[in-house]
């Protein structure tokens, strides 16, 4: 799915949203340069491969915070994360490095893709930032709508204290 079919697929289940156009962003001291609505919700993302057993785990984690790996590790039972590769990446969700965002999942088409979400984003105001596919936006909606539209793509979403 590209921008355009994400805000489609929001305006077609009726879910509130609100989009910041900015310039494309590829790390998260890019984005401190752009003044966003809402920089408390913001979400940074890593995509990691389970170098053992396969599947894909990204990882998603408020911008401001530091994503403490081996607490983790402690709570998923996952020990041999690595980042996962650009080819990897455009393969399994059609994405490029600096445009990760969980609404990638709705293009793994084989579902092998556990997002993993910081319970934080749950916690009120209950909004999260993430790109809608394209590095050139933040779209804004709400963690449960987000969640949900996750969950019914048929993808596994874990939630997991940072």
């Amino acid at each position: 799915m590209e921008k355009q079919e994400i805000y489609d697929l929001l305006d077609a289940q009726s879910i509130w949203y609100e989009v910041t156009e900015h310039k494309a962003v590829y790390n998260m001291a890019e984005v401190s340069e752009i003044d966003l609505p809402y920089p408390e919700a913001n979400a940074k993302n890593l995509f990691l491969r389970d170098s053992k057993r396969g599947g894909y785990h990204p990882i998603t984690a408020r911008g401001d915070r530091r994503v403490d790996l081996k607490a983790f590790w402690q709570q998923s039972h996952i020990r041999s994360l690595n980042f996962a590769s650009p080819e990897q990446l455009l393969e399994i969700l059609g994405l490029i490095p600096g445009a990760v965002t969980p609404l990638g999942l709705l293009n793994d088409r084989e579902r092998v893709v556990t997002l993993w979400m910081d319970k934080v984003f749950l916690e009120p105001p209950g909004l999260i930032g993430v790109h809608p596919n394209d590095n050139t936006a933040t779209v804004w909606l709400r963690t449960e709508d987000l969640l949900h539209i996750l969950r019914q793509h048929g993808n596994r979403v874990m939630l997991f204290e940072g």
